[in-house]
């Protein structure tokens, strides 16, 4: 007798079902979002952050889900790590975004304040990040100072001045007007510390208005005071250097450092020769960590 063989196939396995998401996963992924959006809040202080921290990177739906919840805020998640927890940033649609505008007028109802306020905050992106490899580089810490930041500027305004005298080109427009080219002819013109009865920089003054912009990006999460030396001494963080690691491609910041005027680490600002570059157009309210309009 001929013993029969089975040669059918096997049965596929049923494919196993994913999870059902429940309300205490929600709940959590919301938690987890809410904590990216304390930027101050460090995970290595929080228990419960870490641990959401460590259940992102382990468990993938719940992962998906962190990321879901944080689209439907209008976020954008630049990294979710231990070094800088969850690191989002808002999208131009978002209930979140912070508009130059909006900073601006909080600061001066002047127009020409509203573009200095903006080439403030890509002068200090620029120092704190002046190379590729600095952005590059996770163990990377920029360090600024307010006075350095406004001579970094000065020095750009006197670049851009020299250029436009080459060139044979109008040194004196309207100073609304837009562009690189005319912002030496705003930020020169203003005074660097301005004067009061008790010698406090004024709120108009060029340092002034680079204190106010590290004061909001140290509010922000983004830098740390470390001292008050030059003007006041700040170190970066790994959330800022993500944040301008999502920037670095924009034309404003290309076109500041195309200038030449290369800054040292310690927030000392040198003036190196640089190559003739084309004419640049820098986009008014163009700011680092802002949205325009």
């Amino acid at each position: 007798m001929t013993e029969h063989v089975d040669r059918s196939e096997p049965e596929a396995a049923a494919p196993t079902a994913p999870a059902a998401v429940t309300p205490a996963d929600a709940a959590d992924a919301a938690r987890l979002v809410s904590f990216g959006l304390q930027p101050k809040l460090q995970p290595a202080r929080d228990q419960e952050y870490t641990e959401l921290l460590r259940r992102y990177r382990e468990d993938p739906s719940f992962a998906r889900l962190a990321d879901a919840v944080a689209t439907g805020l209008g976020l954008v998640v630049l990294e979710v790590s231990p070094r800088a927890g969850m690191a989002v940033t808002a999208a131009e649609d978002s209930v979140f975004a912070v508009r130059m505008s909006d900073y601006a007028r909080r600061t001066s109802a002047d127009g020409g304040d509203r573009f200095l306020h903006g080439l403030a905050h890509l002068a200090v992106a620029a120092m704190a990040f002046p190379r590729p490899e600095d952005l590059a580089d996770d163990g990377y810490i920029g360090r600024v100072t307010v006075n350095g930041v406004d001579a970094f500027v000065r020095q750009a305004c006197r670049r851009l001045e020299e250029r436009a005298e080459e060139q044979g080109e109008n040194t004196d427009p309207a100073t609304d007007a837009p562009g690189l080219e005319a912002a030496w002819r705003i930020w020169i013109r203003r005074s660097a510390t301005g004067a009061t009865k008790d010698a406090r920089r004024l709120a108009g003054s060029t340092t002034g208005i680079v204190g106010k912009a590290v004061a909001f990006l140290t509010d922000s999460g983004f830098l740390q005071r470390t001292g008050d030396d030059h003007g006041g001494t700040y170190r970066t963080t790994a959330r800022y250097q993500l944040q301008v690691r999502d920037m670095a491609g924009s034309a404003a910041m290309t076109e500041l450092l195309e200038l030449g005027v290369v800054p040292v680490t310690d927030g000392t600002p040198t003036l190196l020769p640089a190559e003739d570059t084309d004419a640049l157009d820098l986009v008014a309210d163009a700011g680092l960590p802002f949205h325009s309009a």
